[in-house]
């Protein structure tokens, strides 16, 4: 009996054991991580961010946008910044991310400079991940505490970029769906939409909204867009314009107000404020810069969280354009 009853608890014990191991890591995640091994990581990073964002400004939304893109498609993996090789095909590629998606060289930059001072220590998925805080301070938007540990895929998910991002034509059900399958409330879809209240479009994607005549966008709004975005298709395609009219490069929450008043220069952005579940979070928001910043750094952090690398999966690239 008792060489049955000591097998039995040891066949527990094992089944325990087997139970944990396949459970999901985003609570290995930690603020402290690199204290001991890389106790200068987040200062090399902030200095770093800091001066890519004074040499332009426009810098901050296409790192924060960077962390974005790579969130969604098969987690933050730092995925979206491998090129192409005889083993990858490279998320850069995709029609969402090709001359769009940009900030690579920045963090490349980032992860040499930290390489420097502790080799094979950083992901390059941190490294994503802090820059895109450290971006939103430089241009006055807010901060949060970024849980650290995740580690970087040996995989590209191209073939996942198209239905896992969210795109310019997108209606409010469409948004709200797929920013729910990534474990992302209707209050953060809105929040993070927020960061269009620094950045630019390109004449590509808003050309549709400001030549259709609708009854959801300002008239005047409109003939102003139209001067450096012609109405033809193939024309001027990639001339940019400021997402947030009024204060295109600080972090507030202008972008809510332009919503209300029609000025939404995409129609994902416009569609948040048009009768939908989500106007009354656009008027708070609009109303209430301090509740908008607080939702937008609580949200960072959730999408932080989407299906990170840890323990002994990936692996802690060298170079963050290509696997070891």
């Amino acid at each position: 009996m008792g060489s049955i009853a000591g097998n039995y608890g040891a066949c527990i014990f094992v089944a325990v054991l087997l139970i944990l191991s396949n459970m999901p890591c985003e609570a290995q995640l930690s603020s402290s991580f690199y204290d001991n091994t890389c106790p200068k990581a987040l200062s090399t990073i902030r200095t770093a961010t800091r001066k890519a964002v004074s040499r332009e400004r426009r810098m901050a939304a296409s790192l924060i946008r960077l962390h974005f893109h790579d969130c969604f498609v098969q987690g933050c993996d730092a995925s979206i910044l491998l090129d192409d090789s005889s083993s990858i095909q490279s998320e850069k590629n995709a029609p969402n991310n090709l001359n769009s998606v940009r900030g690579y060289e920045v963090i490349d930059d980032v992860k040499s400079q930290v390489e420097s001072i502790c080799p094979g220590i950083v992901s390059c998925a941190d490294i994503l991940s802090v820059a895109a805080r450290d971006a939103s301070v430089a241009v006055g938007g807010p901060t949060w505490t970024v849980k650290l540990g995740r580690r970087d895929s040996t995989t590209s998910g191209l073939s996942q970029v198209s239905s896992n991002l969210p795109s310019f034509r997108d209606s409010l059900d469409r948004l709200i769906s797929l920013f729910g399958s990534k474990g992302l409330s209707t209050r953060d879809m809105v929040a993070l939409s927020g960061s269009h209240t620094i950045g630019q479009a390109r004449c590509v994607t808003f050309r549709d909204r400001i030549y259709d005549n609708g009854t959801d966008i300002d008239a005047g709004f409109a003939s102003t867009r139209r001067r450096r975005c012609p109405a033809d298709n193939g024309d001027g395609d990639d001339n940019l314009a400021a997402l947030d009219l009024v204060t295109p490069n600080s972090f507030d929450n202008n972008y809510f107000k332009n919503l209300i008043q029609k000025k939404g220069l995409l129609q994902s952005d416009q569609v948040l404020f048009s009768g939908g579940s989500t106007d009354s979070i656009v008027s708070e928001y609009s109303k209430n810069r301090k509740t908008f910043s607080s939702d937008f750094a609580s949200a960072m952090v959730k999408m932080g969280d989407i299906e990170p690398l840890t323990g002994s999966a990936g692996e802690i690239r060298e170079f963050c354009n290509a696997i070891n």
